[in-house]
């Protein structure tokens, strides 16, 4: 079994803690967004995503430096933001937008007919995603919107890696299966307009 190489930004973090965390900061916040907005929506995010570096900066404060030296800073990320935002829940009754994922990359050479077929497409993704159970909707969304290997997201949710591999993959389906009655659906529509 090869041993994972450690991260450049763990050793500076065990090092100088205050020099390294803004940079945490940066190359993680979009994970830790997009996995509290599929969880809690729009309406807590910004919130759990603050108390989630705070609470990172605290315990990085009392780990030992080897300890952070070792650690796999996505999983423990997305792992804390998953459990806050289950939290932040929690006695709520409250709808939930769980399909909102980062904001999109908009090129600007773009004309405004291709702006316009970009959105229209993000949003008829983040309904596909919405629709997915939720056992599948999280981790389709961490394979492929956050990027998270299936190692990380075995991690992350505390599940085999196995059964994470088998989630994304039903869950692909599903999206596949949706966006073809989609598709069929539009197909349809078109055609009685010609008529």
């Amino acid at each position: 079994m090869a041993i994972a190489a450690t991260d450049p930004l763990c050793v500076r973090l065990a090092d100088d803690l205050d020099q390294a965390f803004p940079e945490l900061v940066m190359d993680h916040q979009q994970l830790v967004f997009g996995v509290a907005v599929r969880v809690v929506g729009d309406f807590a995010a910004d919130d759990v995503t603050q108390e989630v570096f705070v609470r990172a900066y605290r315990a990085l404060k009392r780990y030992p430096a080897g300890r952070v030296r070792e650690m796999r800073l996505r999983p423990w990320l997305a792992r804390m933001t998953l459990n806050l935002a289950r939290n932040a829940l929690r006695g709520r009754r409250a709808y939930v937008d769980v399909a909102a994922v980062a904001e999109s990359k908009q090129s600007t050479d773009d004309g405004p007919a291709q702006l316009i077929q970009r959105v229209e497409d993000q949003g008829m993704w983040r309904r596909l995603l919405a629709g997915l159970p939720p056992r599948y909707r999280l981790a389709v969304a961490l394979r492929h919107v956050d990027d998270l290997s299936y190692a990380e997201i075995a991690e992350t949710l505390g599940k085999p890696l196995g059964s994470v591999k088998s989630d994304v993959h039903r869950g692909i389906a599903l999206l596949r299966a949706a966006y073809d009655a989609e598709q069929r659906v539009q197909e349809r529509g078109i055609g009685r307009e010609a008529v």
